[in-house]
């Protein structure tokens, strides 16, 4: 842990905590690294197995987290998790929500049940965790939401996910709304738009469409997209989460913070 922990005796509700596959999602390092700032932490995912990973991290780092199984496209679920954090910490002082699912294909080639369910998994989701965590941060009068969006909300990558990118643009006026609304409370939101990551979900839900299931390949194809030559990482998401989470940002309401490594600077 850092000399000075940025979010000492905050509870942080961290959603999408496990990862997919091997290696580093961007939940999976934000829970991670909240609980080295001093975060109480609330992991949530849909698989028991991936966020017990998480946790057993954290706890090996000396830090603080509880499990909890749930799906953020659930209400009573959703419900139940915040009644967990609020029962087991006292408090939600940071809700950051990761979960997110790629679905491909255009409005033709999609099916109706692939954007029923990204809009269910990436946009209620969120709608349903603000639900039941802002009355808990109302009534402490203050509070820091934490959303992942996408560049694909505001740019067309060269791949076809429209429910996907429809999403994403959608949390980004989402967050706006919160913000707005909430800000006289005490309570911040914000969003964060990541660019080209080398991520476990990116192996997992693109490699097919890239380079026929080649992942060595679809990470070159990939890196030679971003301006810096290769991709981020899941670090690099939850270090810009850090930021917005701690009182660092407490001017900061509203707002997208593009973490894409210039790629949105130029042409794709």
């Amino acid at each position: 842990m850092s000399e000075r922990l940025r979010l000492k005796d905050q509870v942080a509700m961290v959603t999408g905590a496990g990862s997919i596959g091997p290696g580093w999602g961007n939940g999976k390092a934000a829970a991670v690294l909240f609980a080295r700032e001093g975060a109480k932490v609330l992991a949530v995912d849909i698989n028991p197995a991936a966020v017990e990973e998480t946790r057993q991290i954290i706890l090996g780092e000396g830090g603080q987290c509880v499990t909890c199984q749930g799906d953020v496209s659930k209400a009573d679920d959703v419900e139940a998790m915040v009644s967990q954090c609020v029962e087991t910490y006292g408090s939600v002082d940071i809700l950051h929500n990761n979960v997110g699912i790629v679905e491909t294909g255009g409005p033709v080639e999609a099916t109706e049940q692939a954007w029923d369910r990204s809009m269910e998994v990436n946009l209620k989701s969120m709608f349903l965790t603000c639900k039941y965590v802002l009355p808990h941060m109302e009534e402490k009068g203050r509070g820091a939401i934490v959303n992942i969006s996408s560049i694909t909300g505001i740019r067309w990558l060269g791949v076809a996910y429209i429910s996907y990118s429809t999403t994403k643009a959608a949390i980004i006026q989402f967050t706006q709304s919160v913000a707005m609304q909430y800000v006289a409370k005490g309570i911040r939101c914000n969003c964060i738009l990541p660019g080209l990551m080398n991520t476990p979900m990116v192996h997992h839900s693109l490699v097919d469409v890239y380079a026929d299931g080649d992942v060595q390949k679809m990470v070159d194809i990939r890196d030679r997209q971003c301006p810096t030559g290769k991709m981020g990482d899941a670090w690099d998401v939850a270090y810009a989460a850090l930021f917005l989470a701690s009182d660092e940002a407490k001017y900061i309401t509203g707002t997208q913070l593009v973490v894409d490594g210039g790629l949105t600077c130029g042409s794709v």
